[in-house]
């Protein structure tokens, strides 16, 4: 397929999203759904007007998904604006950490005993459809500055650390179905493990950190707060974080959202009034919803707000804004494109493993974890439902294709991962707008007694 039929095709299924989205808001359906669905009305088991080779296009889709799953994450850390030390971020280390290594375990049995797959790539398929999506869970996660509601924030944190943390587990299963010898296995505990995470995370946050605060000191210092391309601070944060990452061998996915975080940390330090705690929440951006005015923030006159809070403001606001549209446009043109091959890659046994992640491991992991009191049985309920499968799991299965997968067993993994990911997005698609209505009413019932 040409360039032109690609791009005709994108702009089409942005404009029917765009003149249907005052009906579809009534409609229990996430915009993905609607993408998937149209993807296999488009492709070759439907009019035929797309087709797409998933073996030769995989080196393309693998820098394509990278780079959506990278804007996704430092978006996320973005969000994130309570500081580390609160109990919220103990429920995210749990999602990413304990929780997810269970899952790949649990889903690594039933691929093994259930569909007699070998060691290696039970492993490999485990790490790739166990993190949670940072793209597609966008749904569910914080909504804006003040929101620290223990689901959302868990979700948020937990999509955001888990890619970089699943990438040691992809790399395993890989050493694992080649069968290269022993000598791998120290090299995957201190390369893979240990050095790449933690310096991912530490480089990443610190970088974010520093740029953050050096950049709302000039501008303060300069007056400019309001008219500063700031979409531009993203893209280099984004790139410098990853690129650096790489070159010292850590986890660029990991560098990226502790980037964002680092950024989102020094807002927080330059829009708090040492005299004023409750000033931590005046700054109010979050993916756009409110912004404040050029002319009032040039006085500084914004809601009793100060230059730097202002500056903070409008930085973190025009962020999240271009983040959010940019996130959305990639995930209309790669959810279609699983629409377009998921015949053609469809596999029955995918029932079997989505089935098992979806309804018994990831809930009775999360069942199982010490959250500390934070959770009560519903919120568990609602993190063991929403762990969305998306975006990421195309990076890391067009990653495994790329190095190393082998032949032999390069199909059987791309059918079972696309199907896997095609279920998560149509059951959480339907289900997580009801799922998220109820539990606002019942949250809101509870502030009331």
């Amino acid at each position: 397929m040409t360039f032109i039929v690609w791009f005709a095709m994108l702009g089409a299924v942005l404009l029917l999203l765009a003149l249907s989205s005052s009906y579809l808001r009534w409609i229990p359906v996430t915009s993905s759904v609607v993408c998937l669905g149209l993807g296999v009305v488009l492709g070759t088991s439907g009019l035929g007007f797309l087709q797409l080779d998933v073996a030769q296009s995989s080196g393309w889709m693998e820098h394509l998904t990278e780079v959506a799953v990278l804007f996704s994450l430092f978006f996320s850390g973005l969000k994130l604006r309570l500081p580390m030390r609160n109990p919220r971020w103990w429920s995210a280390f749990c999602l990413a950490g304990p929780v997810m290594v269970m899952c790949i375990i649990g889903t690594a049995l039933v691929l093994h005993y259930g569909l007699n797959l070998g060691w290696g790539v039970s492993v490999m398929i485990g790490a790739i459809i166990a993190p949670t999506d940072p793209v597609l869970a966008t749904l569910v996660q914080v909504v804006d500055a003040q929101d620290d509601d223990p689901v959302r924030f868990g979700l948020s944190g937990e999509a955001g650390l888990n890619d970089g943390v699943a990438f040691p587990f992809v790399v395993l299963g890989l050493f694992l179905q080649q069968n290269t010898g022993q000598a791998w296995l120290s090299e995957w505990l201190l390369k893979d493990m240990l050095w790449a995470v933690t310096a991912g995370l530490a480089g990443g946050y610190w970088m974010g950190r520093g740029l953050g605060k050096f950049t709302l000191f000039l501008r303060i210092r300069n007056d400019d707060s309001t008219v500063s391309p700031n979409d531009y601070l993203a893209l280099a944060l984004i790139a410098l974080a990853y690129v650096s990452a790489e070159a010292i061998q850590a986890y660029g996915f990991l560098a990226v959202f502790a980037a964002g975080l680092g950024l989102r940390q020094a807002e927080v330090q330059t829009s708090t009034s040492p005299n004023d705690p409750a000033a931590e929440h005046l700054v109010q951006p979050v993916v756009g919803h409110q912004h404040v005015a050029p002319e009032l923030a040039m006085k500084g006159d914004v809601q009793g707000l100060d230059d730097s809070q202002v500056a903070a403001g409008i930085m973190l606001g025009d962020m999240l804004a271009f983040g959010s549209l940019v996130e959305r446009a990639l995930e209309v043109f790669l959810v279609t494109l699983l629409g377009v091959v998921l015949l053609a890659h469809w596999d029955w046994q995918a029932l079997i493993i989505a089935g098992a992640l979806f309804f018994v491991i990831r809930p009775l992991s999360i069942m199982l974890m010490p959250f500390r009191g934070a959770l009560d049985v519903r919120q568990r309920g609602l993190l063991g439902w929403f762990g969305i499968r998306g975006i990421g799991s195309f990076y890391y299965l067009f990653y495994a294709l790329n190095h190393g997968l082998l032949p032999a067993n390069a199909a059987q993994t791309t059918n079972l991962v696309l199907s896997v990911v095609a279920l998560s997005i149509l059951l959480h698609g339907l289900t997580v707008q009801p799922l998220l209505a109820r539990y606002e009413a019942w949250k809101e019932r509870a502030c009331k007694v």
